[in-house]
């Protein structure tokens, strides 16, 4: 059995850090995403998040839902329906009417929780930076959707929250595992790698994720070829969908009752290759969902991988998730909460999920 990712990226960085000026926390100056300069005169003990992901990666950073003030209410139902809601339960508690529409955010509630750092947008204009900042508060902003700017958030949370160390731990965990699959995926044809469209929309629209977007990115490392022609997103029609007949599908988890089981059902797609050999996969749901960048990525790529490029990646994704979750979180899944993160209820039927399966369970 290879030693998990997440061990041997711990054992990576050890000598790393122990040149790094950690022991010392006092005032926090960086910049964030927008080159914006945050001045703290101590690490962050009160932050409030206003983009969606932030609460997950906050709290993946610090370790814990304590020092997390308020979050945007759509943060709140993600946490409350993975598995961070059974891990810090607290967490129904914390305020989430910190922003209006459009992530406007709402000064009067903000004031009320009285946060050392409020964490906003970079890319979304000013206008919802500087109400913040007229109120007096200090804000730090994020971008969104490459793997640098992810790691950027992780690297920004670990200075302000004086948490270095287990930012640089979880950006080295990201780094190994794009080297390890890479790797391992370097001599596969293009021929080989399966027509592979992940749906952010599936029951409202047809909208597919389709050049630059970070789910291009991975179905691309994972061993897959985007088959979506044009930049960002794409809102197509049934015909188009046909005309590419996709070999795998991948549904988003922001949609709610959303399940492979709707694409095997519409007769429109009936003779889609992914339909024909049952690979519709529902995106796995950890601390966040693993459709977007998140805390968890490197997970998300070792799941696709195996799906994408069976028998040429190697990995026990179960034992990667118990590995990494223990450090990340400070708790082990158990077997009814991988099943769950995992979508063992939806997904269990589809070609090649087997492997995911609990193989002391799997027979029963």
């Amino acid at each position: 059995m290879r030693m998990s990712l997440y061990t041997a990226a711990l054992a990576a960085t050890s000598l790393a850090l122990c040149t790094s000026a950690l022991a010392e926390q006092g005032a926090i100056d960086v910049l964030d995403q927008n080159g914006r300069r945050v001045l703290l005169d101590e690490p962050a003990q009160r932050v409030a998040t206003i983009p969606m992901p932030a609460a997950s990666m906050f709290t993946s950073v610090a370790g814990g839902v304590d020092r997390l003030a308020a979050m945007h209410p759509a943060s709140k139902t993600a946490l409350e329906d993975g598995i961070l809601g059974e891990f810090y339960p607290d967490a129904a508690m914390i305020p989430s009417d910190i922003v209006g529409n459009g992530f406007m955010p709402n000064i009067e509630s903000l004031l009320t929780v009285n946060p050392d750092l409020v964490l906003q947008w970079a890319h979304r204009g000013s206008d919802i930076i500087e109400p913040l900042e007229q109120a007096g508060l200090s804000v730090a902003t994020l971008n969104y959707g490459t793997e640098e700017y992810a790691q950027g958030w992780i690297q920004l949370l670990g200075d302000v929250l004086g948490e270095e160390e287990k930012s640089q731990r979880m950006i080295q965990w990201r780094d190994q595992t794009l080297a390890d699959i890479g790797s391992q995926l370097a001599d596969v044809p293009e021929a080989e790698k399966p027509r592979t469209l992940y749906f952010l929309r599936f029951l409202s629209e047809y909208r597919v994720a389709g050049e630059g977007t970070y789910n291009d990115f991975y179905i691309d490392l994972a061993g897959g070829s985007n088959p979506a022609e044009g930049n960002n997103w794409l809102t197509i029609d049934a015909e188009q969908i046909l005309n590419w007949d996709p070999e795998v599908i991948l549904l988003n988890g922001f949609e709610a009752g959303l399940s492979p089981q709707d694409v095997y059902d519409n007769p429109l797609f009936a003779d889609v290759s992914a339909v024909v050999n049952r690979r519709v996969y529902h995106v796995p749901l950890g601390g966040y969902r693993w459709d977007p960048p998140n805390q968890e990525s490197p997970l998300m790529w070792m799941w696709l991988s195996s799906l994408l490029q069976p028998g040429q990646v190697d990995y026990d994704l179960r034992q990667e998730m118990r590995d990494a979750y223990q450090w990340i979180y400070g708790q082990t899944p158990s077997e009814r909460q991988l099943n769950e993160i995992l979508r063992i209820e939806h997904n269990q039927n589809a070609a090649g999920y087997e492997q995911f399966l609990n193989p002391a369970l799997a027979s029963q």
